[in-house]
């Protein structure tokens, strides 16, 4: 688990179902992560999707939690995806974030990703970290930019435009 003044990040939970649902079940939500709602199927399959990756390389999304009140706002880490899109992707961890519309504007995205970000250093080591951002979902990338990520690259993923972005170990 990881604590920051506002935040709790920590594992996944089977009773984290239902909100993780409730989250990409969001048309407005999901806009830019693959511009549909998810299914209760396709939910459980991220939920379990998201387990696995703990379990077989040791770092993953975390679940972000709201001190205050204990709510689920949101989703937010690093993972490994093998989505195809080469060399310089592939093989390094990317970051990524999912917050719900009570979650946003509140900052809770910079403040989950510099705690995750940190704690893989840590735990990890030092690493080139990616990510891949629809170029008009222009919130994500200024907090990329406000995280050090930098466009390395434009490519079309599951029939989308998005922008590569990197950043370098710290």
């Amino acid at each position: 688990m990881i604590d920051t003044p506002r935040l709790l990040l920590r594992p996944y939970a089977l009773a984290d179902f239902d909100a993780i649902h409730a989250l990409r079940s969001d048309a407005e939500t999901m806009r830019f992560i693959g511009g549909k709602a998810l299914t209760r199927e396709e939910s459980w399959q991220r939920l379990t999707r998201a387990a696995g990756h703990w379990a077989l390389l040791g770092f993953g999304f975390f679940v972000v939690v709201e001190k205050a009140g204990g709510r689920m706002v949101g989703e937010a880490g690093l993972m490994r995806a093998e989505r195809g899109l080469g060399e310089k992707f592939d093989p390094y961890p990317e970051a990524g974030w999912l917050l719900s519309p009570q979650g946003r504007g509140h900052g809770y995205a910079q403040e989950a990703m510099r705690a995750a970000l940190a704690w893989f250093a840590e735990s990890h080591g030092p690493s080139r970290s990616v990510c891949i951002i629809d170029p008009a979902n222009a919130a994500s990338l200024c907090l990329a930019q406000k995280l050090g990520y930098k466009a390395f690259g434009a490519t079309r993923y599951k029939d989308s435009e998005v922008t590569m972005l990197e950043r370098a170990g710290a």
